[in-house]
């Protein structure tokens, strides 16, 4: 399985990586063309389409959701803004003892994708405390913690692919120009962008909140075969990535 993510994944970064060559001098650019290419990663592939159909289902079922999605790319920053500043601090040997939880980190991606369908589904109703999807309380009562959550998380789950991406191909070019203080966060943007894309085509579409005129049998429908979707991304990923 995760051969075939390979392949898929290596076939759509191609264009990209030909970009890539000669950015280096442009800094800013190199670190958001890489992060475009890290989107592409066989480790973000099922996690990138899972925050895809999650959004984009909120985003038709209400409005479009641009303040859970950037929580979600908050979460991605944050991820890749403290791993850059762990090498900036503490050195490259760092790189060698964070590969020792990247694995694990991995693993609880697919499993987190299942629970977050089985919710979608409304097979487990949780009242008064926090789940995956929405946390209630003032404070994030529109799930912008559990959004965060999931950016972070996602953004940890790491593979061969991206951890070269990240630390070979994107921290020297880091450490090589004055704002390298910057880079991980522009890449953090550059694994979003396919979400931000498919939410500026919702919009643009004028398909925000479109399920609301169409009654909430429709929207019932649209959010069990998206949380059907999830389960089905999860158990491919749990399979994948357990059996490395």
């Amino acid at each position: 399985m995760y051969d075939i993510f390979s392949q898929l994944s290596t076939w759509l970064m191609e264009p990209f990586f030909n970009l890539l060559y000669g950015l280096e001098s442009l800094p800013v650019f190199y670190a958001l063309i890489l992060g475009i290419v890290g989107a592409l990663a066989p480790c973000q592939f099922t996690g990138n389409i899972s925050a895809m159909l999650l959004y984009g289902n909120q985003s038709i079922q209400k409005r479009i959701s641009w303040q859970n999605a950037i929580s979600f790319i908050l979460g991605k920053i944050v991820a890749f803004s403290l791993l850059g500043l762990l090498v900036w601090v503490l050195g490259r040997e760092v790189q060698q003892e964070l590969t020792y939880y990247f694995p694990w980190l991995r693993k609880v991606i697919g499993p987190v994708l299942v629970i977050v369908g089985v919710f979608m589904l409304g097979l487990i109703r949780i009242s008064g405390s926090i789940n995956i999807i929405t946390v209630p309380g003032s404070l994030v009562g529109n799930g912008l913690l559990g959004s965060f959550l999931l950016g972070l998380s996602f953004s940890l789950a790491f593979c061969p692919t991206m951890f070269v991406l990240f630390f070979v191909s994107l921290m020297p070019v880091a450490f090589s120009t004055s704002i390298g203080f910057i880079i991980p966060t522009i890449f953090a943007i550059g694994t979003a962008l396919p979400l931000i894309i498919v939410l500026l085509i919702i919009w643009y579409l004028g398909f925000s909140g479109v399920l609301i005129k169409r009654g909430r049998k429709i929207g019932n429908i649209v959010q069990r075969t998206t949380g059907v979707l999830m389960i089905i991304m999860g158990i491919l990923d749990t399979i994948t990535y357990w059996s490395l």
